[in-house]
C-alpha cells in the first residue's frame, strides 16, 4: 500500500508540475519507457523487439563506441585522459565491479523507504541499502542494441545486478548526445510509463582522471530528469535538484576506482565506491 501511495504521489506531482517538451525541440529526451510495472532484466529484449533492434551480447562491448564523443573539444586537459579510463568505457564488458555503499542522514531515511517500497517491486534502481548486499559483488553485463540494417549502435545497455540478492541494481541505456551544442553522456533508466534521464558532462582532471558531473541548473543542462509519457510527440519533464559526481581514477597501486556521490539540495546522501577489475 505504501508503494502504491508513493507511486501515485510521484506521478501526480510530475503531472502537475512537469513541463511538456517535444522530442522535435529536445531530441535528447528520447529514451526507453516501460509499459509494464516491472522493469527487470528482460526489458532490453522486449524493447529491442519493439523497436526492431538487434541485441548483441559481447564480452568486449563498451558503454560508448568512442569516448571522445562525450568530451568537450574545448577542454584544455583532454590530452591528459588516462587511456585505461577510455578503455573501460569503450570495452566495459572486459571488467568486473566490486562496490561499497555508504548512506548519510537525513535524506537517506526517505530514500530507503522509496527503494524498499517502489524500486524493489519494479526491479529497477535497487541501490544497495547495506554494504553486505554487495558483499559477493555485482554482475556486469553489457548488451548492445544495434540497427540491423546499418549495424550502427543505438544504445549500450549496462545491466548490473547484486549477485547476493539477484535484484537489478541498475538497468540503464547509455549513449552520447548533445544538448545546446554541448556533448554529454546520456543514461536512461526505464520506469513504468516513463524514465529517469541523466545528462553527465565530462571533465578531464590534471592527473588524467575523469569526472562525470550532473551539476546544471535548468532544463537542457547536465542533470537529473524525471520523464513521463505525454503523447507520441512529447513528454512531461521535471528537472530534479539531485546532483551526481562520478570520479573515475587510477589509484597509487594502479587499480581503477570510482567514487560516485549523490546529493540533494547540496546535502550528500549516498556514496558508492567501485573497484574496477579486468576480467581474467
Amino acid at each position: 500500500m505504501l508503494g502504491a501511495l508513493l507511486k501515485w504521489l510521484i506521478n501526480g506531482w510530475l503531472y502537475v508540475t512537469g513541463k511538456v517538451l517535444t522530442y522535435s525541440d529536445n531530441p535528447w529526451l528520447q529514451g526507453p519507457m516501460s509499459d509494464n510495472e516491472i522493469v527487470g532484466d528482460q526489458f532490453y529484449n522486449h524493447f529491442a523487439g519493439r523497436e526492431g533492434l538487434v541485441v548483441s551480447a559481447s564480452s568486449d562491448g563498451g558503454l560508448l563506441d568512442n569516448f571522445s564523443e562525450v568530451m568537450s573539444p574545448d577542454d584544455p586537459l583532454a590530452g591528459n585522459l588516462n587511456p585505461r579510463i577510455r578503455h573501460f568505457y569503450e570495452h566495459t564488458g572486459q571488467y568486473k565491479l566490486e562496490v561499497w555503499s555508504q548512506w548519510y542522514s537525513p535524506i537517506s531515511f526517505f530514500a530507503r523507504i522509496l527503494i524498499r517500497s517502489v524500486s524493489t517491486k519494479m526491479d529497477q534502481l535497487n541501490i544497495p541499502l547495506d554494504p553486505l548486499e554487495t558483499s559477493r559483488g555485482m554482475s556486469n553485463q553489457v548488451l548492445q542494441l544495434k540497427n540491423p540494417a546499418t549495424g550502427k549502435l543505438k544504445y549500450a545497455c549496462w545491466l548490473r545486478k547484486s549477485i547476493l540478492s539477484g535484484r537489478v541494481v541498475y538497468a540503464g541505456f547509455y549513449s552520447a548526445c548533445t544538448s545546446k551544442g554541448l556533448p554529454y553522456v546520456k543514461v536512461v533508466f526505464p520506469l513504468p510509463g516513463g524514465n529517469v534521464t541523466v545528462l553527465l558532462h565530462v571533465v578531464v582532471q590534471p592527473d588524467g582522471s575523469v569526472k562525470l558531473l550532473s551539476d546544471g541548473k535548468k532544463i537542457g543542462d547536465s542533470g537529473y530528469y524525471r520523464v513521463a509519457r505525454h503523447n507520441n510527440e512529447s513528454v512531461k519533464v521535471r528537472y530534479i535538484p539531485l546532483k551526481e559526481s562520478i570520479h573515475v581514477f587510477e589509484d597509487e597501486e594502479g587499480v581503477l576506482r570510482t567514487d560516485h556521490q549523490f546529493s540533494f539540495f547540496s546535502m550528500k546522501f549516498l556514496h558508492l565506491h567501485y573497484r574496477i577489475n579486468p576480467v581474467k
